[in-house]
């Protein structure tokens, strides 16, 4: 196997991440490979719809403006891409990108992986794509790819591909694989891993935080940093926070390979370096996960400005007067939020008012367009004093949903298309395991009764990071002494997770312990209803679910604070 280590860096972490984000990367340091992560659940919705309208779309646009001033410097530099921002149209980017490199004169090799489609099994779906592994990529690289374009894989397999081209890895080498896999779940949203939406920001200038890189060996150890210079910062913490990032339990199940998380270690090593060693995997699960997303229907909303006195009393009449106008078009979903945004004897009527949002979806356009249009307008002089709204309720938008299905692995084409047009069938893997949890792991003894506490934010102790797979979310909590650790275990039940948010009292909550990183991950099923596409709330990929956590109050150890 091959010795030296393998550099690989990541210029993004969504569609519509840090334009130039590319070129940075490319000059600011020595790199082996860049990554380009372009695909959420909701961009597949995005994309689906691009190619509703225009066949040959269905691919993030925005990396090939990426690539012209930058292709050249990267075939200088020999550095090679891989990103999945083929979306539904792999080989469709794939000749864009072939098509710009001849175009600029430039000769660099192109492939690209597909066999992730499976919308003809799913009617009426929108998109349907399986969560490929990183093989196909391998094959590419192997094949001397300079570019290569996927659609759906795990984010984690943009860099567990170049690993296993690099050093030779087989597909029995569970330890390194999972190395490699925690290595790319820290990079793949790019700069959460280097101080972006981080709890103590504070601890350093995140202004304009540089993108992250890993410096990936040959048994699967990684250290996490970025090159010099950049902005932002890599520490323990950081590092912390994107690994509980839309995670689960202590298995982290992908197509090659299922991470354990809690044999994860993070050690210092020097300024804007950490360490992840110790990582231990498993064979993966028979089956690749298929996300599926499909048109739910329509949705509209209007917001109700809601001033000064008697705010409830009024909340209450707009609402009576809109569920009589609703008696004949009867929406099949009708929510009502009060947001409590006054205050008593405000200085400014912005502070003196609250917001009451009502949010209607019905599967026909006409049930929340003109019905609720007319509705909320022929209010306007005969409601609540001081009637307004924010905005008028405009033209109903489609929503989507999502939703995860399972195939077995062999059930999948998974296919590595070559530079010279060469088509590579990818062997499913011959070893797996069915996923099962873990069991609850030692945890330290309880810190000592009868500390003095104080009321105060659990915010001022522990950092937390929160998102969505699906319609669940994940809120990941961690702290950062040994003690803060033992009083976190004991005290952060599941029914004190749900007495501090309750929104989340009423659904299924598991807590998983993951003793080596100081943390504790709550999964809270269904409180993003069918997904981010849905709307379902507030925050609709409970992005902010962490922040609001570390807001509530309870009684924490004085010496703690």
């Amino acid at each position: 196997m091959t010795a030296a280590p393998l550099r690989i860096g990541n210029f993004s972490g969504f569609y519509g991440d840090r334009a130039d984000a590319l070129r940075e990367m490319l000059t600011g340091g020595e790199l082996d490979v860049l990554t380009g992560d372009y695909l959420a659940e909701l961009t597949m919705l995005i994309l689906g719809r691009d190619r509703l309208k225009d066949p040959s779309a269905g691919y993030a646009r925005t990396f090939l403006r990426q690539l012209e001033d930058t292709l050249g410097l990267a075939h200088e530099r020999g550095v090679r891409i891989v990103t999945n921002a083929g979306g539904l149209n792999p080989a469709g980017l794939a000749d864009a990108v072939s098509a710009l490199a001849d175009r600029l004169g430039i000769p660099v090799r192109v492939a690209h992986v597909e066999g992730d489609d499976l919308g003809s099994r799913y009617p009426g779906s929108l998109t349907a794509h399986a969560y490929l592994g990183g093989f196909g990529i391998a094959a590419c690289l192997r094949e001397g790819a300079d570019v290569v374009v996927t659609g759906r894989v795990t984010d984690a397999a943009l860099v567990t591909g170049p690993a296993v081209a690099h050093f030779g890895w087989a597909r029995t080498d569970h330890d390194r694989l999972a190395g490699a896999v925690v290595a790319g779940h820290v990079l793949e949203c790019g700069t959460q891993a280097t101080g972006g939406n981080y709890a103590f920001f504070r601890d350093g200038d995140v202004r304009r935080p540089g993108f992250p890189l890993a410096e990936l060996h040959s048994d699967g150890s990684s250290v996490i940093t970025k090159h010099p210079g950049t902005g932002g910062f890599v520490d323990v913490g950081t590092v912390t926070a994107q690994l509980l990032y839309e995670t689960g339990g202590a298995r982290y199940a992908g197509p090659d390979v299922t991470a354990r998380l809690d044999t994860v270690r993070l050690t210092p090593d020097g300024p804007d370096r950490v360490r992840i060693d110790g990582v231990r995997g498993e064979a993966p699960p028979p089956d690749l996960k298929v996300g599926r997303t499909r048109l739910g229907g329509f949705r509209n909303e209007v917001t109700f400005v809601l001033t000064g006195l008697d705010v409830a009393e009024k909340a209450a009449l707009v609402q009576a007067q809109m569920t009589e106008a609703f008696a004949k078009s009867k929406p099949q979903d009708v929510t009502w939020d009060l947001v409590r945004t006054d205050r008593a004897d405000a200085g400014t009527e912005e502070t003196a008012s609250a917001l009451l949002r009502l949010v209607v979806r019905d599967p026909e356009q006409a049930v929340v367009g003109r019905a609720l249009t007319g509705a909320a307008i022929e209010l306007a002089l005969a409601s609540y004093p001081g009637f307004h709204v924010l905005a008028p309720p405009g033209k109903p938008s489609p929503y989507g949903v999502f939703e995860a299905a399972y195939v077995p692995q062999g059930e999948v084409a998974h296919t590595a298309v070559l530079p010279d047009g060469r088509r590579l069938p990818v062997a499913p893997v011959d070893e797996t395991r069915a996923l099962d949890a873990v069991a609850e792991p030692p945890l330290p003894e309880p810190p000592p009764a009868g500390r003095p506490v104080r009321r105060a934010p659990l915010g001022l102790v522990a950092g937390a990071r929160s998102g969505d797979k699906g319609g669940d979310a994940n809120v990941g909590v961690w702290v950062r002494t040994d003690e803060a650790w033992r009083w976190l275990a004991h005290t952060l039940t599941v029914d004190l997770f749900q007495q501090l948010l309750p929104e989340s009292a009423d659904l299924p909550v598991t807590r998983h312990a993951l003793p080596h990183l100081r943390a504790l991950n709550f999964v809270v099923e269904g409180i993003l209803g069918a997904g981010v596409a849905s709307q379902h709330r507030f925050d609709p990929q409970a992005k902010a679910l962490g922040e609001w956590l570390r807001s509530r109050h309870l009684d924490i150890p004085e010496d703690l604070l």
